[in-house]
């Protein structure tokens, strides 16, 4: 046997022979590969740092609340997004997770007694003190704003309460005016004057003049709707208005229009006590409505009980106008017996008194109603989303089944305010006895059938005899809708102030400031005579009832050359005249005229329509032994008579 070894190669090889034949084994020699104790160093250091890591991490998830998320986002949320969440935000996952816990909460109930904090600093202490949860944190959070959500509706439902009632008061200058002219029809022969005048008395029914009629007992909004219906009218001398007011009224309305006809228009006013035909008999369902305790209470009781926080402030408001008395007013209801208080005359426009006219209204008279009775504008058609999205169903309890089986909930609505009344056609009818049969339905249903005014006894009984008429004859909302399109109001021949906010209320928040600065109450009623005239005719009447003038003056005069010009035409045989222009004070459409406004600017109460003779009244100082010898303060108030500043 012979054993060979080979370094270079790493082989040894045994050889030897066995019966003569030679046998031989080769066997290789590797080294074995030693261990990388570089590798393991490597990974002992790493472990070192990374396990006393982990182990504090688990310790801080622990303590937090294992509860509140799983033990692997709360990993990956503390070592980084790019470690165990690839691609994703930190603060993404924070809100994922706050949101989790945010859905859950809002189909909780609040618990009873939660405090809520007074503010966001108070919010920050008390999680720190009490050491919220996230969940703990959400109720809190949802308690707070469900909290300041319901404090917003109570504001907004109590600001359209104190408007309302702002609004529903008589303001200090009507009541002031209204005193005043009662005064002056006891006093004044003047006022008592017959209106109109004897011989005029046949045009009261002649059917080719245009037959305006108006029921109010305001009386500078009648004189508006008058004075603006004959400025805009291309034939005012074939106008004829009727104005109907109750009794307490008569009087300062009759002393208005006497003491300054709106010539040459002419002009009716009578009181609801002068028609022999409105009697109880005839009309008993509103001695019904004026007695029914539902009706009392609603109309003259509490307002504000029964309002929920859920209630739409605007939908509260126009509960709370239809909630004013004067809607079971005589007057309010004047307008289902017009044929029989106008017998004589075949077709009528009907105004309300807060509208305003713009334009000429005599195509009206024109207009073919196709043998209806009413020509009126639809309120269910409109840019106005708002104003002129009202069907049945906005003002009829559909829940209630006599209204579900009578009335179609998407049937059209119209608008009260400018109607063309055909009152030939009218008197063919059963219209005013279904408006009777339907008050008395919603009498004896407690006023659950409607409770918005007395619109719509009238949308049923009129139902079947409306003729559409365009829109632009008569625009509505100005009373609440804020973002009325100024050039539609400048546009429309009848603009009306149907809400609460009317333009001859003073305070800013209650008449709306952006229609108020555009077209001013007194302008409309009085004309816009800048660059008109150059000159003006006017008279003064003193307080006799005797006039001095009239005289023409440039239409720039000031109030002061007026004076001046009184206090030189003074009639030297009246008594207690006036010794300067201070003593001196003019009164025009109630209001006291200073020098800071002209004749030309027309800002003031001074002018009265394109052509006409401008009545100033003079209020003269009494004298000194009169006015006592005491001295008055500057802060004193002026001397008043009926209420109104003289002085």
């Amino acid at each position: 046997m012979l054993l060979r070894v080979s370094p270079s190669m790493r082989s040894i090889t045994i050889s030897g022979g066995r019966d003569g034949f030679p046998d031989s084994m080769k066997v290789s020699v590797r080294h074995a590969a030693p261990s990388s104790t570089r590798t393991i160093f490597h990974s002992v250091i790493a472990l070192a740092f990374l396990l006393p890591f982990i182990f504090i991490l688990a310790a801080v998830v622990t303590l937090e609340g294992v509860n509140q998320c799983s033990s692997f986002d709360c990993l990956g949320r503390r070592l980084g997004p790019r470690f165990l969440i690839k691609g994703a935000d930190d603060s993404t996952g924070l809100v994922k997770d706050l949101y989790k816990v945010l859905v859950q909460v809002n189909s909780e109930e609040i618990p009873v007694g939660v405090k809520l904090p007074e503010s966001f600093n108070e919010l920050l202490t008390r999680m720190k003190d009490d050491q919220f949860d996230a969940k703990t944190f959400a109720i809190t959070l949802k308690a707070k704003m469900e909290n300041m959500d319901d404090e917003v509706k109570r504001s907004r439902l109590a600001e359209q309460l104190h408007k309302h009632f702002a609004a529903s008061a008589i303001p200090k200058g009507i009541h002031c005016l209204s005193l005043c002219l009662t005064d002056e029809y006891s006093s004044n022969a003047h006022a008592r004057k017959q209106l109109p005048p004897p011989e005029l008395l046949p045009l009261l029914s002649d059917n080719s003049y245009q037959h305006f009629i108006l029921a109010s007992d305001n009386i500078l909004a009648a004189s508006v709707v008058v004075s603006s219906a004959v400025t805009a009218s291309r034939k005012p001398e074939k106008i004829v208005f009727h104005v109907i007011t109750d009794k307490k009224t008569y009087p300062g309305m009759h002393s208005w229009f006497a003491l300054n006809p709106p010539s040459p228009a002419i002009v009716e006013v009578k009181g609801v006590h002068q028609f022999d035909w409105l009697t109880r008999e005839n009309v008993p369902v509103l001695e019904a409505v004026e007695n029914h305790h539902s009706v009392r209470k609603h109309y003259h009781g509490n307002h504000h009980m029964g309002t929920d926080l859920s209630d739409n402030p605007r939908v509260f408001a126009s509960q709370l106008q239809a909630r004013s008395p004067k809607y079971i007013s005589l007057l309010n209801h004047l307008r289902v017996y017009l044929p029989e208080l106008f017998p004589d005359l075949n077709k009528v426009v009907f105004l309300d008194d807060d509208v305003v006219v713009q334009h000429d209204l005599s195509p009206l008279w024109a207009i073919d109603l196709e043998g209806k009775v009413n020509g009126a504008v639809e309120t269910c058609t409109g840019e106005d989303k708002w104003v002129m999205s009202k069907r049945f169903k906005t003002y009829f309890n559909f829940s209630h089944p006599l209204i579900a089986n009578s009335l179609d909930p998407d049937e059209c609505a119209w608008a009260y305010g400018m109607n063309v009344f055909d009152l030939s056609a009218w008197r063919k009818t059963t219209i005013r006895d279904t408006y009777h049969y339907w008050v008395k339905e919603n009498l004896k249903s407690n006023l659950t059938l409607w409770k918005l005014g007395t619109l719509p006894p009238a949308l049923i009984a009129f139902r079947g005899n409306v003729h559409p008429i365009d829109p632009s004859w008569h625009m509505l909302g100005l009373g609440y809708q804020e973002k009325s399109d100024l050039d539609s109001v400048r546009k429309a021949a009848v603009i009306h102030y149907n809400g609460q906010s009317k333009p001859c209320l003073t305070e800013k928040n209650l008449g709306i400031e952006k229609i108020r600065r555009i077209i001013w109450f007194l302008e409309w009623s009085l004309g816009d005579m800048s660059g008109v005239q150059e000159q003006l005719e006017i008279k003064f009447r003193l307080h006799d009832g005797s006039d001095i003038g009239p005289e023409k003056y440039p239409a720039a005069t000031s109030v002061a050359t007026l004076k001046e010009s009184i206090l030189a035409q003074w009639p030297k045989e009246k008594e207690n005249g006036p010794k300067t222009v201070n003593d001196l004070k003019l009164i025009n459409a109630g209001k006291i005229l200073d020098n800071n406004n002209t004749l030309g600017e027309c800002k003031s109460p001074i002018c009265d329509f394109s052509g006409g003779v401008t009545t100033m009244h003079v209020v003269v100082r009494p004298p000194s032994s009169e006015r006592g010898t005491e001295k008055k303060s500057v802060n004193q108030p002026p001397e008043t008579k009926c209420g109104c500043v003289i002085l």
